[in-house]
């Protein structure tokens, strides 16, 4: 806060939020160095997410080869990107039988997570 701030009685902008710590990450078998399809579902998962205003996609890491990947999402509620991409994922192919990570907070010892595997029920 600036002096002509203290003297105006002028408050400081509340520092920005702390970036969330829940995570979704897909853990999933892909096949192929040709990612076109993984980017197609790329743009799909982040319009969904976007449109419901519940967090962020960040991106992917696949293997050179092409044989597996992750994918990583986050927002103030696992559960709420998820609730927001899930239906995308179990309309894609190479996403049957992925496991689903939810991770309830930061990533050290202790923290809950919950696993599911999509296309098993």
């Amino acid at each position: 806060m600036g002096f002509l701030d203290k003297i105006l009685g002028r408050k400081q902008p509340a520092p920005p939020s702390p970036p969330s710590e829940h995570a979704v990450l897909v853990l999933f078998s892909y096949g192929s160095t040709d990612l076109s399809r993984l980017f197609a579902l790329e743009e799909r998962l982040e319009q969904a997410i976007a449109a419901a205003g519940v967090g962020e996609f960040d991106g992917n890491e696949v293997a050179s080869d092409g044989s597996e990947g992750t994918l990583y999402m986050y927002g103030p509620d696992a559960d709420a990107p998820f609730a927001a991409v899930r239906s995308a994922l179990e309309a894609t192919d190479f996403m049957r039988g992925a496991r689903v990570r939810l991770r309830y907070g930061a990533p050290a010892n202790g923290t809950r997570e919950v696993e599911v595997v999509l296309g098993t029920s």
